[in-house]
This record gives C-alpha cells, structure tokens and sequence, in this order.
C-alpha cells in the first residue's frame, strides 16, 4: 500500500512534516520563473522552448524555478510531473515548487481530506491523466475506504515521492519564489507552509512593505500582475492556453508567454 494504512476501513493519517525552504544566490544565474501550469503538458513544452531559445544567447549555466500547481483541471497533469522529474535541458537546473494541489493530493493520500474533497479541486482531470475513471470508480467501489485504498494503491509511488520532495520556498539576496505569496507580518523565517502555498488577501492586499520582490503564483489573472515588489504570473493556462514565464536577470525581469 501507500504511506497510509487502512485499519478497519479508516486511514491511519500521516503527520503533517514541515517542507524544506532553500537560499541560493542567483546574481549571475539567468532564472526564469514559471507560473502554474495544472495539467498543461503541452504548454510547459512550449514555454520551455521559448526558453531555450531566449537563454541561448546568455552566459553559463541557467535555473528553471516552476512555481506549482502542476496537477489538475488540465488535462495532462501525470505528463507534467513525469517531465518534471526528468533531466532539466542541458546547461540548466530546475527547482519545482510545491503548490497547493500538490499538497490537496498529499493530504488525500495521507488521509487528511475526503475524496469529495479532492475532487473539488479539479482533481478529476489528474484522475484521467493517470488512466483512471473519476466517474466510474466510485460505482465499482461504492465504499469510500475501498476507493481510497485503490487510489492509493494506484497512484505512481514515484510522483508520490517527487511531491513530497519539493520545496516550498526558494529565497535569494532579492528575490522570494513561492507558490502563492507570504505573510507580510511575519519574518521569512516563521512563514508556515500553510500561508506560502495558499494565502490570498493578506498577501495581495497588504500596505506592509515587502522584505524583497515576491514571484508567486497561486491567483489567477488575465496577464501577468506586475508591482514594485510583487510580480504573479498565474496566467491560468488550463484555461486560456496562456502559460507565463519570467527571466530574472542582472536585476532585470522579462516577460513572455506561451
């Protein structure tokens, strides 16, 4: 079976584990940033060319920082995160950060939310990526603990494992990538994973002047949200075949989408 266990039809959940934060100096790394991209293989494969193309003419080694939500409401969320654990391009390095449907998944498989609960978050797009049937498993398996228990025995230990690997928080001298933002009151230092895969208006609303410029995604918007130290570039792909990347470099950023 998963990291769960069934005892007596219930799941024995496992605890809640702090994620890990990294620190990098990017000052002579051309990085860019890519907002979410929930199932959009073919998008990802575009912006990545694009990528390429714009990085050929620059300097060394390059970083990708994807900034979750891989899975869900597209249709190719189980492509995505094969492609995601896979080499980066030559002369690059990637660093995945996790989302909060890639936390929602967890907490399913580790017991914490329903599977009602689930598939409220558009989980039944990854459900199909996986080649299994949202619709029909819950008629052959009319117990919600068998289900569960099928689920989690189906779904690929390996993508499993690379999302409970991700980071949640990658900081640099003046940069902050994270998912969704971070809490203006509180040090980098005491952030809980909750706020910085999820926060919204204390976030987006707040006159708290920011510690440095935050890339985030996580709040879906027609273009690219661009402010003196906010810049989200959840340009909701899944919907309107429009995925945003950032290049941050030598204190510059540029944008360009799919």
């Amino acid at each position: 079976m998963s990291d769960t266990l069934a005892r007596n039809g219930e799941v024995s959940k496992m605890a809640r584990q702090s994620r890990p934060r990294l620190t990098l100096d990017i000052a002579a790394i051309p990085t860019y940033a890519i907002g979410d991209i929930h199932g959009r293989f073919d998008l990802l494969a575009k912006a990545e060319a694009a990528i390429l193309r714009d990085a050929a003419r620059l300097p060394g080694r390059k970083l990708i920082v994807t900034l979750g939500d891989y899975i869900d409401r597209g249709p190719a969320s189980a492509q995505v995160i094969t492609h995601l654990m896979a080499p980066p391009p030559d002369d690059f390095d990637r660093i995945c950060l996790a989302g909060n449907h890639e936390i929602a998944m967890l907490d399913y498989i580790d017991g914490w939310i329903s599977y009602d609960e689930w598939m409220r978050m558009g989980s039944a797009e990854s459900l199909k990526s996986y080649g299994l049937d949202p619709e029909h498993l819950p008629l052959v398996f009319p117990s919600g603990a068998k289900l569960d228990s099928f689920l989690r025995q189906s779904l690929p230990r390996t993508h499993i494992d690379f999302m409970r690997a991700m980071p949640v928080m990658l900081e640099t001298p003046n940069v902050i990538f994270v998912h969704a933002g971070i809490n203006p009151k509180l040090p980098l230092d005491e952030q809980t994973d909750e706020d910085l895969v999820m926060i919204r208006q204390r976030f987006l609303e707040s006159r708290v002047p920011l510690p440095k410029l935050v890339v985030h995604g996580h709040t879906p918007n027609d273009e690219p949200d661009i402010r003196p130290r906010r810049l989200n570039l959840d340009t909701r792909a899944y919907r309107s075949g429009k995925l945003t990347v950032a290049r941050l470099w030598q204190g510059q950023v540029h944008l360009f989408s799919t």
